[in-house]
């Protein structure tokens, strides 16, 4: 079955372009998972920030290694995960075990009341994700034409940019009425968590990519290391590294603008949603624009939104517009570089690879991101706010066209694999 964004006519040009305008059932499934499951994270992530530097009392150096924990600890399974789906060609499951176990963390955040134990939870959570999103991602793949990934992706990421969206204006209601109703945040984030596993269990079916490309009659082609060798997936883990050792937080972006605007705490959890708003109304158009000029293209040109957010945040201009211009500056970077990083890596392996493909891509920005929370903490603790999101700017800038060279070589349109 196939939900159609259909083109008006039937013309026959029209007609010969129809697998470029549907996107999967199992797309949309997915991304119902990715929204009920965003609420829960990001209903958190959004008040974590203030939590951690206002109620616990810690410095933003405790602040950036929770951070990098959040970013970066992941990548310790990343690939296994995507290892295990694409040797048992059944991602559908590793991708339950992966949001089980997050779901399984929402309950640790009721009884975390330090520091320790609030790293260790968030370490747990993160370990699910960090099993499930390759499986997820192949299970896109293999369930969309290769012309129209990006634009699978784009949808996708839209469904779960509502979540992304829907979870801070959650938490932000509940601070409105219960000003230090954390906990009552913690509550309803494990509710969702627990729906987005039973839908889906339920709901989403166990495509297994290896077995759906194989020739009728043949045995699917099994998994083998050396399919990652592909020059295409050599220059973009690369370029997703370069790009990652700069790429900070949000949660920092956010902390320097409510330090420098000195708004109510209550409204912290809208910055949130200002990104995901850019990023729902974008992930869509900059997919189809990544599927007809380019992805590689995209995913480097993305990164100078994300430089222009740096710009906007350090400038000691206050005031609502250059917040704003901010909040959308990092929401065209993400529709840009998250769905897009993950298309290119797919269409640079065989599918018996794809996964694993798909998590080494994610792992190398994971850890970079890690780097990069922990760094930039330490900096800003040594030489403020502003002249830290200068410095990150300035290396940011030059890595940029760097990054360019690096993956001239990858195809500028999307290949089928």
């Amino acid at each position: 079955m196939y939900i159609s964004f259909s083109d008006r006519g039937t013309s026959k040009s029209d007609s010969g372009r129809r697998g470029a305008t549907r996107v999967s059932s199992v797309v949309i499934a997915l991304g119902v998972v990715s929204l009920v499951t965003d609420v829960s994270s990001e209903s958190v992530a959004a008040i974590l920030p203030l939590y951690i530097t206002g109620v616990l009392g810690l410095s933003t150096v405790a602040y950036g290694f929770l951070d990098g924990i959040y970013q970066g600890i992941s990548a310790i399974v990343r690939i296994m995960g995507g290892w295990a789906a694409d040797r048992g060609d059944q991602p559908k499951w590793v991708a339950f075990f992966g949001y089980g176990v997050s779901a399984l963390a929402r309950v640790g955040l009721l009884f975390a009341t330090g520091f320790g134990a609030l790293v260790a939870v968030v370490a747990v959570d993160r370990l699910g994700k960090g099993v499930r999103t390759a499986p997820r991602d192949a299970l896109i793949t293999a369930s969309s034409p290769p012309e129209n990934l990006g634009r699978s992706f784009g949808v996708h990421r839209m469904l779960d940019t509502v979540g992304a969206a829907a979870g801070p204006l959650l938490a932000f209601a509940i601070l409105v009425v219960i000003p230090d109703g954390y906990d009552t945040v913690f509550v309803v984030s494990l509710a969702f968590a627990i729906v987005g596993v039973v839908v889906l269990g339920a709901i989403v079916p166990n495509t297994r990519p290896r077995a759906a490309g194989a020739t009728p009659g043949t045995p699917p082609v099994p998994f083998r290391w050396r399919a990652l060798t592909d020059p295409r997936l050599r220059r973009l883990l690369l370029t997703a590294g370069l790009l990652g050792i700069v790429t900070i937080g949000d949660g920092f972006i956010y902390l320097v603008l409510q330090s420098r605007d000195a708004f109510a705490a209550a409204w912290f959890p809208l910055l949130y949603v200002g990104t995901n708003v850019a990023f729902l109304a974008l992930a869509i158009p900059l997919g189809r624009v990544a599927d007809r000029f380019g992805r590689a293209r995209v995913f480097v040109a993305g990164h100078l939104a994300l430089l222009a957010a740096y710009v906007f945040a350090a400038v000691p201009a206050t005031g609502l517009p250059t917040t704003i211009l901010c909040l959308i500056a990092l929401g065209v970077f993400y529709a840009a570089t998250d769905g897009i990083l993950a298309a290119l890596a797919a269409q640079s392996t065989p599918e018996a690879s794809r996964a694993t493909a798909i998590a080494s891509a994610q792992t190398v920005v994971a850890l970079t991101r890690f780097i990069a929370s922990i760094g930039f903490g330490l900096l800003w603790f040594a030489v403020g706010r502003e002249t830290s999101m200068l410095i990150i700017a300035s290396a940011l800038a030059l890595l940029i066209p760097l990054a360019a060279v690096v993956l001239r070589g990858a195809s500028a349109r999307a290949r089928t694999t």
